[in-house]
This record gives C-alpha cells, structure tokens and sequence, in this order.
C-alpha cells in the first residue's frame, strides 16, 4: 500500500556532496530523507584509482560534519608545493604552503574512503533516514510541498528536494532546468603507481601536446596519476598493459618521479563543462555535479560541490523560525552566494584548455610568457593559494 513519509529536505543522491550536506544538515534541526540506489562499499587494503585533491576549506567542513575523522590518517597525503610545467622549457609554476604561510595546499585522499567516511556520519545522525537502495519514479512539485515518489511505492513529502544526483541529474531534468553542455572529448584516465623517487609531498602538473597530465602524492612511495588526453588517447593508455602504461607515465612525466609501477589499472571519465540556467527552483536546489561540470585541470571539482554543501547548509542552519526552508527567497541566497564562485572556476578552467589546447604559435607564446610572469610575481602565486585552499 503506497505510503506518504514527511520530511523537511529529501537529498537525492548520497555520494559526496548530498552525504556531506546531509552531515552538516545535523544541528540544523531539520528532518532529511537521504536517497541513494547503491550503498557505499567498505574499504578494503586495495588503493582505489579514484583520487580526489580535497582543500584544506573542505577538509574543515567535512570536520564540522564530523566525516573527516572517520578517514584513515594512513591513506591520507598533504600536498605540500605544486610543480606545473608548460610547454617550453622555461615555462613553469612552482607554489609552495610554506611560502603563502600555510601548512598545506590540499589533501589528497581515496574517493571510496571518503565516501565511506561519510556514509557512516549520515547513517548515525539522529534526524537523517537513509533510503537505500532505492531509486526515484517521479517528482511532483506543489505550492507548498514537493513529492518525492520511490520506487517502493514510498512518496517523501519534502518541503525543500535538493538534486545531488551527479552530472545527469535526474532531478534537474524533472524540475525543467535547462543545461549548456560543451564535450570537450577527452577523457580523465586515472591510475596509481609505486614510484622509485620520494615525491615530498609535491604534486606534478604537464600541460603537453597530448594533454594535461598530473601525479598527485600518495602516502608512501605512491602517486595517482590524471591525466586528461584526447579520447583516441585515453583508449590507447587504456589498452596498454600494466609494465606499458607505467613506462608510457614514467616517459612523458621526465622521471620526474623515477621509475614507475602500476598498482591500480587504468580506468576514464568523459570530461565536459555543464553551465545550468538556475541552481534554484521554488522547494527544489541544485548541488555538486547537478549543479555544474568543470574541467579537472585545476583539480577544484569536488570542491567547488562541497563549497556548495556548505553553504546550502549555512543558508539553512540560519534561516531562522520564521522561514520555510523551501522558500524561494531562501534559496536565491544560496544561489547568489555560489554563482560567483563556479562560474569564475568554469571560464578559468575551459580559457585554460583552449589556450593549452591550441597549436596556434600567438596562444603558446601567451601561456608560456603568462606562466613565467606568474612565476616572478610571489603575490599574485599567493592570491592563487588562498582562493585554491578555501
């Protein structure tokens, strides 16, 4: 017999971003349904070859969560200093913590042990009920309500839904949110590595002729490798066997960090940029992925989601007795504080693949001669930290 279930935030989709705002949702006082098809895994010895660059901001915010901790400290690395390399020999950016007067640009962690970090705070917070594995049949917005229908034949009546359902949002195609999406066709191929060099807590960064390729540190003598290539490419990384590919890695990085070993197998992600026509509705908000696509070249992705947790969190937690948390005006101020944010991220990230993209002999001069001028101006480096690690 179908079942009406009320709730005041029903969050569709529980990976990163819906279970870190799910989290921060805690002290709120506000009752959250949490729906999510697949449970997350439980970690095992195994590295998992997604690797995320989180900034010490998030990390502050997963901590007032309470999901930070639950993170093993022993698969955890700082990234101390960053080298970015152009395509001229003396093209090149080094950042350094120490010098911008900070402990660390980023950690760097498992997407799978976050997640399962994360999991275990959701499940354990009093006024967060989690459906699972359950998936969504229909959406029907109401003045004052928004239906939920699950495939159960359970109905969550919400006063505010929030879409954190990934770059194919079911709930944004359901609420009509119109979406400019530009295919870069590349890939991400992904893979981690032994390596026969200490990497000093240094992230590597190569903008090449055949893409952006990245080695981020691991603990130990590790590095998890990105690296964004045309997809003929990525398909001929792919079909490399383990001794090929680590060799192919170990070349096009300039040993920089020794001989290499793969220790996860390659895997890829499609890559293109989503703009959305609005992150808000009446009772229904957009987040992460849903809400927005960026290159990975900056690494800010996944930041750029939880920056919207956390302030979709802060707009609610504030709101005060006499707003109904699905209130339109609300929201806006959810909106208004983010749009900024992702949209200067969007066109730094895509100004930065075309012009790295390009074989036209002005636009190599001009990132090569923009990359030495920003390596010879220490403020203009130091602003670029502060805003990286918020």
């Amino acid at each position: 017999m179908p079942m009406i279930e009320s709730c005041d935030i029903a969050i569709i989709g529980a990976g990163l971003v819906g279970a870190s705002l799910a989290a921060a949702l805690a002290p709120s006082g506000l009752s959250v349904a949490l729906v999510e098809p697949r449970a997350a895994a439980a970690p095992t010895d195994d590295w998992d070859s997604r690797i995320y660059a989180v900034s010490p901001g998030s990390v502050a915010f997963l901590a007032d969560a309470g999901a930070w901790q639950g993170v093993d400290v022993q698969r955890i690395e700082r990234v101390e200093a960053m080298c970015i390399f152009g395509d001229a020999p003396s093209a090149h950016l080094q950042f350094s913590a120490y010098e911008a007067g900070i402990r660390e640009l980023a950690f760097i962690v498992e997407g799978g042990r976050l997640q399962s970090a994360l999991w275990q705070t959701v499940t354990r917070a009093p006024r967060v009920r989690v459906f699972c594995p359950v998936v969504c049949d229909a959406l029907v917005q109401h003045a004052n309500h928004t239906d939920v229908v699950l495939n159960g034949g359970t109905t969550l009546r919400a006063k505010l839904v929030v879409g954190a359902d990934g770059a194919q949002s079911w709930v944004r195609e359901q609420a009509g949110i119109k979406v400019n999406a530009h295919d870069y066709a590349q890939s991400a191929v992904v893979a981690n590595f032994s390596c026969g060099l200490p990497h000093r807590g240094t992230a590597f960064q190569w903008f090449r002729a055949d893409g952006i390729l990245a080695l981020l540190p691991l603990p130990g003598d590790r590095v998890s490798m990105v690296w964004s290539t045309e997809d003929t490419h990525a398909q001929t990384l792919l079909a490399l066997d383990a001794n090929a590919l680590a060799q192919s890695v170990c070349e096009a990085s300039g040993g920089m960090v020794g001989e290499l070993g793969t220790i996860t197998p390659a895997a890829a992600f499609p890559l293109r940029q989503q703009r959305v026509e609005a992150f808000v509705k009446p009772r229904l908000a957009l987040v992460g992925d849903a809400a927005h696509n960026v290159h990975p070249l900056a690494g800010q992705g996944v930041n750029l989601g939880f920056r919207d947790a956390r302030e979709l969190a802060a707009v609610l937690c504030d709101r005060g007795v006499q707003h109904d948390c699905g209130d339109y005006t609300l929201l806006r101020r959810y909106e208004r504080a983010r749009k900024e944010d992702v949209l200067s991220m969007q066109l730094a990230t895509d100004g930065l693949q075309k012009l790295f993209a390009s074989r036209a002999v002005w636009s190599s001069r001009a990132r090569n001669s923009g990359m030495r001028l920003v390596e010879s101006q220490p403020f203009i480096k130091n602003l670029l930290v502060k805003h990286a690690v918020a």
